[in-house]
C-alpha cells in the first residue's frame, strides 16, 4: 500500500513538473487600460477598437481603469509611468500597459497595435507607441511616435507600419549607448519643478496688484500709521490675494481633470498664454487701444473703497478683489500650468505644485512689503512703476508668449 501511494505520489509530482514547464502553463499576457471615463470618444475608442483587439489577440486579461474619477488609479498610472521611464511628452491621455512589453499611448491605430502584437521574437525589451489626437473628435491625424526605450524616438506618417520602425531599430541598436534610453525618458513629474516656480514668479510680477499695494502702503503712510500696523494689513491684504488666487486654481483644477480632456485643455492654455502675452507686448506700443489686460474699472473702483477703510477686514476685502479682478491680467499662464498638472498628477502631487506656485505668485508682493519702510521709498516705487509699465508688461509679454511655446513643444 505504501509502494502504491509513493509510486501515485511521484507520478503526480512528475506530471505537475511537465504542466508547469508547458506553454499551456504560462501565464496569460494581461493589459491595463488606462482612460478618461468623462471621456465618451475615449470610452468608444476602449470598447469598440482596443478591447475586441486584444481579444482577438489572446490578451487573456483585460483591466479597465478610470484615472479621472478614481485617483488610486491616476496614482498607479503614474506610478507605472515612472517605473517604465516613459517620458512626459510621450504620455497620452490615455494608456494602455500589454504584458510587460507594450505601451499604447493616447488614439492608437488599430493596425499598428495589431502588427506589434503580432510579433513573436522582437529585437526589443519594450516599445511604445504615441498617437494622442483623437480622430472620433474630427483631429486631423498626420503622423504618429514610436520608440523602443533605447536611442531616439521616431516619427512615421500614420499609413507607415511598425516593421519601418523595427528595420530601423535593429539596424541600429548596437550603436545606442546604454545610458541612452535613461537619457530619452529622463522626464518626470519633477520636471514640472522649474515651470511651477518660474511661472508663478512671472504671474505674480503683474502691475495690477503691485500697483494697487503700492497705494495701499502710500495711503497708510497718509494715515500716520506706525510700521507695525503697515506690515499686519499688507500681510492681510497679501494672504487674502494668496487664498483667492489658490482658490481660482483649485476650481480651475477640478474643472479641468472632470472634463476628461486635460491635454486639449492644456495646448487651449498655452495658446490663450501666446495670445495674452502679444495682448500685453502689444500695450507697449498701443497702450490703452484695443483690448488690453488690466483690472476693469467697476473692480478698480471697489478695491479703493475697500482698502480706504483701512481695517483688517476691510483690507480682507480689497485683497480678495484684487485676487478676483487680476485673474484676467495673467490668467492664461495659471490655466496651461494647470491643465498639465490635471493631466500629469496625481491630486497631492498637484496640490503641493499649486501650493508652490501660488507662494511664488505673491513673493513679489511679500518682497515689496518689506522692502517698503518709509514714504520716499513708497514715492520712488511708484513713479518707477508708473514710468516703466509699458516696458514691464512688453518683457512679460514676450516672456509669456516664450512659456507658451516652450509648453506646446515640450509639455503636451
Amino acid at each position: 500500500m505504501i509502494r502504491k501511494v509513493s509510486s501515485l505520489t511521484l507520478l503526480l509530482i512528475i506530471l505537475g513538473l511537465l504542466g508547469a514547464g508547458s506553454p499551456r502553463a504560462a501565464a496569460a499576457p494581461e493589459a491595463t487600460i488606462f482612460f478618461n471615463a468623462p471621456c465618451s470618444d475615449c470610452v468608444r475608442y476602449v470598447n469598440d477598437q482596443l478591447v475586441p483587439l486584444l481579444k482577438a489577440a489572446g490578451i487573456g486579461r483585460i483591466e479597465r481603469k478610470d484615472f479621472v474619477n478614481d485617483r488610486a488609479n491616476r496614482a498607479a498610472l503614474n506610478r507605472m509611468s515612472s517605473d517604465w521611464r516613459i517620458p512626459i511628452p510621450l504620455q497620452g491621455h490615455l494608456a494602455t500597459f500589454i504584458d510587460d512589453r507594450i505601451v499604447l499611448e493616447g488614439h492608437v491605430p488599430p493596425a499598428l497595435a495589431r502588427e506589434l502584437l503580432a510579433q513573436r521574437d522582437p529585437p526589443y525589451q519594450r516599445i511604445l507607441v504615441y498617437q494622442d489626437l483623437m480622430p472620433e473628435m474630427g483631429d486631423t491625424v498626420t503622423s504618429y511616435r514610436i520608440w523602443a526605450f533605447k536611442g531616439p524616438v521616431k516619427e512615421y506618417p500614420i499609413d507607415t507600419p511598425a516593421s519601418a520602425y523595427l528595420a530601423w531599430f535593429t539596424a541600429n541598436q548596437q550603436s545606442f549607448s546604454t545610458d541612452q534610453a535613461g537619457t530619452e525618458s529622463s522626464w518626470g513629474l519633477a520636471q514640472f519643478l522649474p515651470l511651477v516656480l518660474s511661472t508663478g514668479l512671472l504671474d505674480g510680477i503683474n502691475p495690477c496688484a503691485i500697483a494697487v499695494l503700492l497705494f495701499f502702503i502710500a495711503f497708510l503712510f497718509t494715515l500716520q500709521r506706525a510700521r507695525r500696523e503697515m506690515l499686519a494689513m499688507g500681510s492681510v491684504y497679501i494672504a487674502a490675494i494668496y487664498l483667492t488666487y489658490f482658490g481660482i486654481g483649485l476650481g480651475l483644477w477640478g474643472a479641468i481633470s472632470l472634463s476628461g480632456v486635460p491635454h486639449l485643455a492644456a495646448k487651449v492654455g498655452a495658446w490663450l498664454l501666446i495670445a495674452l502675452g502679444l495682448v500685453s507686448a502689444k500695450d507697449y506700443f498701443w497702450y490703452g487701444r484695443g483690448i488690453t489686460l488690466s483690472v476693469p474699472a467697476i473692480g478698480h473702483k471697489a478695491m479703493h473703497r475697500w482698502l480706504g477703510r483701512a481695517t483688517l477686514p476691510a483690507t480682507a476685502v480689497g485683497g480678495f478683489l484684487v485676487g478676483l479682478c487680476t485673474f484676467p491680467c495673467s490668467g492664461g499662464i495659471y490655466v496651461a500650468v494647470l491643465s498639465l498638472l490635471a493631466s500629469k498628477s496625481t491630486y497631492w502631487t498637484g496640490l503641493g505644485y499649486l501650493v508652490l506656485y501660488n507662494l511664488m505668485f505673491v513673493l513679489p508682493l511679500i518682497v515689496l512689503l518689506l522692502l517698503v519702510g518709509n514714504r520716499r521709498t513708497v514715492g520712488q516705487l511708484s513713479r518707477w512703476e508708473a514710468s516703466h509699465k509699458r516696458g514691464v508688461k512688453l518683457a512679460s509679454g514676450l516672456i509669456m508668449v516664450t512659456l507658451g511655446g516652450v509648453i506646446l513643444l515640450w509639455f503636451v
